[in-house]
């Protein structure tokens, strides 16, 4: 059965209008997803690169585990919903960060970021993650100029980002 997708209007609100996945992709229709930065109680940040089947910028590194929202889904819900799939990250409180847009040539949505603290184990999705570690944000501030990131991730958390720069 296709995954149902709602579109989202730039007001950052549902439009009413529910479209497959599919066609949202081909089409690159505005959607809603969620990023959740995982980081532990010593503050050092996940990091893991996508699998190389990815619909959207396959084998890219991301320190941020989301997706996209599926019909009638709460972004909170969507949030602890796909880290746990991704991660294996449960049973924690998703703090809300902010919401951010973002639109290139692959993918437009509106975007409802979080963080959470995590100190057990990771558990990879294998259809959606090929590798992780823990990094110190620094760390991770060296990597953005040395791995190709998710552009959406690094755009949409960038005041996350500039905390720490």
């Amino acid at each position: 059965m296709a995954e149902l997708v709602a579109l989202y209007g730039d007001d950052g609100h549902p439009t009413g209008e529910v479209v497959d996945r599919a066609r949202m992709r081909a089409e690159n229709l505005r959607h809603a997803a969620t990023a959740v930065v995982v980081r532990n109680s010593d503050g050092l940040v996940y990091v893991h690169r996508r699998t190389d089947t990815k619909d959207v910028y396959p084998g890219r590194y991301d320190f941020a585990a989301g997706g996209v929202l599926q019909a009638g889904e709460e972004p909170y819900d969507s949030a602890v919903r796909e880290v746990a799939e991704e991660l294996g990250v449960t049973g924690v409180e998703l703090r809300p960060l902010f919401e951010a847009d973002y639109a290139d040539d692959h993918t437009r949505y509106h975007g409802f970021c979080y963080e959470c603290s995590w100190d057990g184990p990771i558990s990879w999705q294998p259809e959606e993650v090929a590798w992780g570690e823990w990094v110190t944000p620094q760390r991770l501030l060296e990597l953005l100029d040395e791995r190709s990131f998710m552009p959406d991730t690094v755009s949409c958390l960038r005041p996350w980002l500039d905390a720490w720069r």
